[in-house]
């Protein structure tokens, strides 16, 4: 199995804390050397281990926003 790296560049906000101390954050992180991206996933507190996640473009996340920012939440 070939091996991830990844640095976290930025730390963005944590969107939730579970009782075992991982937290839901989205970041600004690199992986594999490459250019960074905004990831959204679980991280455990010492950010060794992770859940799956997605990755997102500032262009993508923009477009996401412009979403979120349309959506009435008092609906759901």
């Amino acid at each position: 199995m070939a091996t991830i790296t990844f640095t976290i560049e930025e730390e963005l906000c944590d969107l939730s804390v579970a009782t075992n101390g991982w937290k839901k954050q989205l970041t600004y992180t690199s992986w594999n050397n490459r250019e960074p991206k905004f990831d959204l996933r679980s991280w455990n507190p010492e950010h060794e281990a992770m859940t799956k996640g997605i990755t997102l473009t500032k262009e993508e996340l923009i477009e996401l926003k412009k979403a979120l920012d349309k959506i009435d939440f008092d609906k759901y």
